[in-house]
């Protein structure tokens, strides 16, 4: 099975719990910084737990150290993020999903963004959030 078949596959798990956070989670331009560094440091492949990239941050069980491979770790779960949101150096977070596997280990939505966050001294209670403004009125002609 590869990457794509298996995301896919723990992505469609009936067990899975995913939540929009609303509104949205703004990690501020300091913070983002020490947050990416930390994930990069906590790679997956390099004896941590995360793998990062631009959309989409996952946390796995375990390490993919090259006697474990990709493959034989398991999805605890994911942050969906935006880069350069609402400004340049700003991320949002803006979906997190905790696969079943997650669940049983005790993994919430608010402790997976708590722990990614935690990187940059923040959590999700305590994080910026999008400003919310209301639509425009209807235009009527």
């Amino acid at each position: 099975m590869n990457e794509f078949e298996r995301l896919m596959a723990e992505a469609y798990d009936d067990g899975v719990v995913t939540e929009v956070i609303r509104p949205a989670a703004i990690v501020p331009e300091d913070a983002a910084r020490l947050v990416l560094v930390e994930l990069a440091m906590r790679d997956v492949h390099a004896g941590g737990h995360w793998d990062a990239t631009p959309t989409l941050w996952r946390r796995f069980d375990q390490p993919a150290e090259p006697d474990v491979a990709l493959e034989d770790t398991h999805l605890v779960g994911s942050l969906q993020v935006a880069y350069g949101t609402p400004t340049r150096y700003d991320i949002t977070i803006y979906r997190a999903t905790v696969t079943t596997l997650g669940q049983e280990c005790g993994w919430t939505v608010e402790t997976l963004v708590d722990e990614a966050l935690g990187f940059g001294g923040l959590d999700l209670a305590s994080c910026p959030r999008a400003d919310l403004s209301p639509p425009p009125p209807v235009f009527r002609g």
